[in-house]
C-alpha cells in the first residue's frame, strides 16, 4: 500500500483546506500568522549563520526548509502559500472572494508581526544585548538587506520589475510546497515532499515577501542604510506583488483547472467542471460575486 495522494484527490484536498481557512477568527489568523513568519525568521537566521561559518550558500538552502516544515505542519497561516489555495476555493465555490481577502489581509499582517518580533530577538541575542555588532552573521544580513532594497533601487524601473519577477519565481516553488505538503499521508511523506521546492527557490535567491519581512528589518537594526520607504517600495511591494501572481495563477489556477476542475461531474457543488481556457475569466467571475460558470 502506498500514502501517496494523487493530483485530482490532493486537489479536492486543497479546496477542503481552502474552506477551513476562510472560516478562522482574526485572532486565530494573526496568531498563527504571527507563529508562521518567527518560524521563517529562525529557519532564514539559521541559513546565514551556517553560511557566515565559510560553509557553501546552498548548506543555508538545505537546511531553510525546516521553518516551513514547523509551520505546516503544526497548521500555521502563511499568506505566500495562501496566495494558492484560497484561490482553489473560490473557483470550486467553497469560499467568497471576500473571504479570500480577509485570509490575505490578515495573514499577511501576522506574518509581519512574527517577522519584526522575531528580529528584534535575534537582534538583541546576536549583539549581546547591543554591546556587540553580531559578527559575519550580522554583516551577511546588512549585506543582504542593502541588495534587497538599495540594489534594486540603483537600477530604476528595471529594478523594481526584478524584485517583481523573483518574487513569481520564488512563490511559484513554495506553493507548490504547500499544496505538496498534502500529497502524502504521512509526516515523512509530507515532509520530504515540502523540502525539495523551498531549498529549490532559497537556493536560486529569488524573492520571498515573509522571508524579507524578516531579512530587511533585521539588516537595518544592526546597521544597514535602508530607509522603511525604499524597503516597502523597492522590496515588499513588488515581491508581495509576485509572489500573489504567481500562488493566484501559476499554482493554484493552473493545477485547478487542469485537475481539480474535472475530478467531479458537471453540476456537482464542488469543483465545477471547465475548460482550462477559462480560468482568468472564472476568477475575474467569482471576484464580482457572480456565478463563474454561468
Amino acid at each position: 500500500m502506498t500514502d501517496y495522494v494523487g493530483p485530482q484527490e490532493l486537489l479536492q484536498e486543497a479546496v477542503r483546506l481552502a474552506e477551513k481557512k476562510s472560516e478562522l477568527t482574526i485572532a486565530d489568523m494573526l496568531i498563527r500568522g504571527a507563529l508562521a513568519g518567527a518560524f521563517l525568521g529562525y529557519a532564514t537566521s539559521l541559513a546565514f549563520l551556517v553560511t557566515s561559518q565559510g560553509l557553501p550558500p546552498i548548506v543555508g538552502a538545505i537546511l531553510f526548509p525546516v521553518g516551513f516544515v514547523m509551520l505546516a505542519l503544526l497548521g500555521l497561516e502563511l499568506v505566500t502559500g495562501n496566495f494558492a489555495v484560497l484561490p482553489i476555493g473560490v473557483l470550486a465555490k467553497d469560499v467568497s472572494f471576500f473571504k479570500l481577502v480577509r485570509n490575505w489581509g490578515w495573514v499577511y499582517l501576522g506574518n509581519l508581526i512574527g517577522s519584526l518580533l522575531y528580529a528584534v530577538l535575534f537582534y538583541v541575542a546576536i549583539t549581546n544585548w547591543r554591546t556587540g555588532n553580531g559578527g559575519a552573521a550580522a554583516d551577511l544580513l546588512k549585506q543582504a538587506a542593502q541588495k534587497k532594497t538599495l540594489g534594486y533601487a540603483a537600477l530604476g524601473g528595471s529594478g523594481w520589475t526584478l524584485a517583481l519577477v523573483k518574487g513569481i519565481l520564488c512563490n511559484w516553488m513554495v506553493t507548490i510546497g504547500t499544496l505538496l505538503a498534502l500529497v502524502s499521508r504521512s509526516t515523512v511523506g509530507k515532509i520530504a515532499a515540502m523540502w525539495l521546492p523551498i531549498l529549490t527557490f532559497f537556493a536560486l535567491g529569488f524573492e520571498h515577501s515573509v522571508v524579507n519581512m524578516y531579512v530587511i528589518p533585521s539588516g537595518m537594526l544592526l546597521g544597514a542604510p535602508v530607509p522603511v520607504g525604499q524597503a516597502l517600495f523597492w522590496n515588499l511591494l513588488p515581491v508581495t506583488l509576485g509572489n500573489l501572481v504567481a500562488g493566484t495563477f501559476f499554482t493554484g489556477m493552473a493545477l485547478y483547472f487542469t485537475y481539480a476542475a474535472k475530478s467531479l461531474p458537471a453540476g456537482s457543488a464542488h469543483m465545477p467542471a471547465t475548460t482550462p481556457a477559462e480560468p482568468a475569466a472564472t476568477f475575474a467571475a467569482a471576484a464580482a460575486g457572480a456565478d463563474p460558470l454561468n
